[in-house]
């Protein structure tokens, strides 16, 4: 980076990214995302929303307190109570930041908040004002930014870096904005705010029109130094800026960008995929770099080409964003050390003897029925494992399913609710029909099917299917997730996770989402 700017990088999958439909995380699931990304070396990690629940104050509170390397953010409204709020639950933190926001286009102040443009100024200075007594770390975002008069947005930021703001972010919140328009906008708000010299400006871009990647990077070539961005883009609507995406696109092309990041790339695809294990939303294999497709080669030309020199078609190297050739690392006979040590290798730590027991346990039986343990089924069965400790209120003690050419299948289901076994017994259109509607015999949740799928975790007939089920009852959405070699157990074991998901109290119900 010898001569190059630092470009900043703020994730925000605790937060923006949780924001997805289903897409809730328990605090200790969040914790463990956290500490993957402090292994990546990020340089901003937003826990949360600390005023939307009691549980995202808890897990701000939580990652707060793991995390020593990076710095934590939480988000606030601008308003006494919600900074306050994140001034709390960041207090432990070793380096803490509070990022708060309000809205500054005609549309939002008219509609939303029913206020005047001078209104919305004495407000947003207030707000830095009291998050400045919590921290000197202030960031402030005008929302709907794209869609802003650029005069009164100069205004806005010149204001609040008067006032100690010291990141002005400025966010797409809508997905509006096109590249070339959204790189003149940072350039010109850049040119124009006098005090801009005093500020890291950011930006963080929606994904509606399927540009915000794009967007990101046209406001770091004019002159943004931070990121706001997720792991596989997740967040709500259409998501969010991948952070592997503008990673790997700047570090790509450093003839392009006067500035690089300071991550350590090696762990993009395991934090990848333990996003993706936690919160139940798959890659898709054509993913830029995460996806199981990326740096595959099945044109003739192509692999003829890569085999002369690797060059010809790939502009990475695969290992340096954590792809391995050698991904078999544990079996039947490995012990419990090798398991711990290969857990840690992939960033995630025991905090109890009792929760390393339970994932030990759990890799024992797969290993009874797979052969070769991969990265992936680690991943998988650490977090089934944790949902397990967490919240298994409802827990499958036994299934048998009978599915025969020109027969109605049948399953019969034992589970245990609150400590007590219950069976039920259904028949189904087809096998994991039947396994749901026995379990609903058992257990009437009132609930709607919204979305079913089965992923392999890895290749081969013995490998493990991943399978998402997600619910929606009452406008609540939740993902449940299950894996085994056995398809039906897996989505039986999903369609519990869920339903265990939505009797969880400490589950964040976004009253009030930070729509930046």
């Amino acid at each position: 980076m010898a001569g190059k700017d630092k470009l900043f990088i703020f994730d925000t999958t605790l937060r923006d990214g949780e924001q997805s439909p289903g897409a809730s995380m328990t605090r200790e699931e969040k914790v463990r995302i956290a500490k993957a990304l402090e292994k990546m070396r990020v340089d901003i990690i937003e826990a949360g929303f600390p005023a939307a629940s009691p549980g995202d104050f808890e897990s701000v509170r939580a990652v707060a307190r793991a995390v020593q390397d990076s710095t934590v953010c939480g988000l606030a409204r601008a308003k006494d109570v919600d900074i306050d709020r994140a001034g709390e639950a960041l207090k432990e933190a070793n380096s803490a930041r509070i990022h708060t926001f309000l809205a500054t286009s005609p549309i939002h102040m008219q509609y939303k908040l029913k206020m005047s443009p001078d209104e919305v100024l004495t407000q947003a200075v207030a707000a830095v004002k009291r998050a400045r007594q919590w921290t000197d770390n202030v960031e402030f975002s005008p929302e709907d930014a794209g869609r802003s008069e650029l005069d009164f947005l100069c205004r806005v930021i010149e204001t609040v870096i008067d006032a100690g703001a010291r990141t002005i972010n400025i966010p797409d919140t809508v997905g509006y904005n096109i590249p070339q328009q959204f790189g003149e906008l940072m350039k010109n708000l850049i040119e124009r705010v006098p005090n801009s010299d005093k500020a890291v400006f950011s930006v963080h871009c929606h994904n509606d029109l399927g540009v915000a990647v794009a967007n990101s990077l046209a406001a770091v070539l004019n002159g943004a130094r931070q990121v706001e961005c997720t792991i596989n883009g997740l967040g709500e609507r259409a998501g969010n800026a991948a952070l592997e995406e503008i990673v790997m696109a700047v570090r790509t092309r450093q003839d392009v960008f006067p500035c690089d990041t300071t991550l350590d790339t090696t762990h993009i695809v395991p934090c990848s995929r333990l996003v993706s294990s936690i919160t139940g939303f798959p890659v898709q294999p054509n993913k830029a770099i995460v996806g199981v497709n990326a740096f595959a080669h099945e044109s003739g030309i192509h692999q003829d080409g890569v085999l002369k020199h690797r060059d010809t078609y790939e502009i990475m190297r695969a290992q340096d964003v954590g792809w391995s050739e050698n991904r078999i690392v544990l079996g039947k006979h490995s012990g419990r050390n090798a398991f711990r040590t290969r857990l840690k290798d992939l960033g995630i730590e025991f905090t109890a003897e009792e929760e390393l027991n339970e994932a030990f346990a759990r890799f024992k039986e797969l290993a009874d029925k797979k052969h070769e343990i991969f990265d992936e089924d680690l991943q998988a069965l650490v977090s089934e494992a944790t949902m397990a400790m967490d919240s298994e209120q409802l827990k499958l003690v036994s299934m048998r399913v009978c599915s025969e050419t020109g027969e109605t299948p049948v399953a019969n289901v034992t589970l245990s609710v609150d400590g007590a076994e219950r069976s039920g017994r259904a028949e189904g259109s087809g096998p994991v029909d039947a396994a749901f509607k026995a379990i609903e015999t058992i257990v009437p949740s009132g609930t709607q099917l919204l979305l079913y799928s089965v992923n392999n975790i890895t290749s081969g007939t013995d490998a493990q299917g991943e399978v998402t089920v997600r619910l929606e009852r009452g406008g609540r959405i939740v993902n449940g997730q299950g894996a085994d070699t056995d398809i039906v157990i897996a989505s039986a074991k999903a369609y519990l996770n869920a339903l265990n998901r939505l009797v969880m109290p400490d589950r964040r119900a976004h009253p009030q989402r930070g729509d930046v």
